[in-house]
């Protein structure tokens, strides 16, 4: 499958600072990836370059079969792009903003209103499409602006940090919005933000992008496989009764091949092995007359994952002498575009 989002050692510099350093990444139809990292990483400059809003220093960024620089109005035809901050003439209605984007994208007049009506109910606003923008909500106004994305029905649509500002309860709901789309319509999304935990809960890849630089990119499974390998995997397991010392089968198992270690603590067993082995463990436990009332695996989360690659990349720069530039930004939030 051709990626749908191609870039290709895509680099922007200001001056003498680099905002974005030789980005190569693929995005897949269908697919949402969520572009992570801190303000000042160069999220915004890699999504206006994609965009065609902004020319790169080197590199090429190729969108829907076009390349961005040479065909941005083609690109600007096959994407919705939502920034972090979304405007609308507040005198206007939901419906009136919505028609009025319509005609500025050359849409059909004649089907314009029922389009933007269809959508205004695909995002939760059907019942306030005649209220007037100036009186709606952060979290109103976010499914306004995913509507003024739809409102073209794109191939992309981008959204940059598209929870900022929202309450818990109306992040998720935007976000399960994404999700729903994205399964239902076959859309492509490209998430920016900084909030792990957003893009855990609705990204199928992440790329960590930090200091211009993307670190890493996979879905949650192959990064944390990748990182935390070597480190075994951990299985806890909880049984019926404590565990009499010394634990008769310890010295057993301990010549597993894939057993590393074997920790004890009343009722609960730890194993730590070379791979997953969970379900070989408790069925030997289960044969060997042992009452199993909780199994769980350790999992690495974002906040593992994003917390490992940034030290290794702290600790590479700090070896180059180049941790000034790129962790100052990383965690004041300078040059953000």
């Amino acid at each position: 499958m051709e990626p749908i989002i191609q870039l290709r050692n895509l680099s922007k510099s200001y001056g003498t600072f680099t905002a974005v350093d030789e980005l190569n990444l693929d995005v897949y139809p269908g697919e949402i990836f969520g572009l992570l990292g801190p303000n000042g990483a160069g999220k915004t400059t890699s999504i206006l370059m994609m965009l065609g809003l902004t020319e790169p220093s080197s590199g090429t960024a190729h969108v829907c079969g076009y390349d961005a620089t040479k065909s941005p109005i083609a690109v600007k035809q096959n994407v919705g792009y939502m920034p972090d901050s979304v405007g609308f003439y507040n005198h206007m209605t939901a419906l009136e903003n919505l028609i009025y984007l319509g005609r500025l994208n050359n849409l059909d007049e004649s089907t314009l209103k029922d389009r933007a009506k269809a959508v205004l109910n695909i995002v939760g606003l059907g019942g306030s499409m005649d209220k007037k923008a100036g009186i709606f909500s952060r979290g109103m106004k976010q499914r306004l602006g995913l509507a003024d994305v739809l409102i073209k029905d794109p191939e992309v649509i981008i959204l940059d940090e598209p929870t900022l500002g929202i309450d818990p309860a109306g992040v998720k709901d935007f976000l399960s919005l994404i999700k729903t789309l994205s399964q239902q319509q076959g859309l492509t999304v490209l998430l920016s933000s900084h909030h792990l935990h957003h893009v855990q809960q609705v990204c199928d890849r992440v790329g960590i992008f930090v200091g211009g630089k993307l670190l890493a990119q996979g879905d949650i499974a192959s990064l944390s496989a990748h990182l935390f390998g070597k480190e075994g995997a951990v299985t806890t397991i909880k049984t019926a009764h404590l565990i009499e010392q010394p634990w008769p089968l310890a010295a057993e198992m301990r010549q597993w091949e894939e057993v590393t270690d074997i920790g004890i603590l009343g009722d609960t067993l730890e194993f730590t092995t070379q791979h997953d082995i969970t379900p070989r463990i408790v069925r030997h436990l289960v044969e060997k007359g042992y009452g199993i009332l909780q199994v769980s695996r350790k999992e690495y989360g974002l906040d593992e994952i994003y917390q490992k690659y940034f030290e290794s990349s702290f600790n590479e720069n700090l070896n180059h002498g180049k941790s000034s530039g790129i962790f100052k930004r990383a965690f004041f939030g300078q040059h953000k575009r």
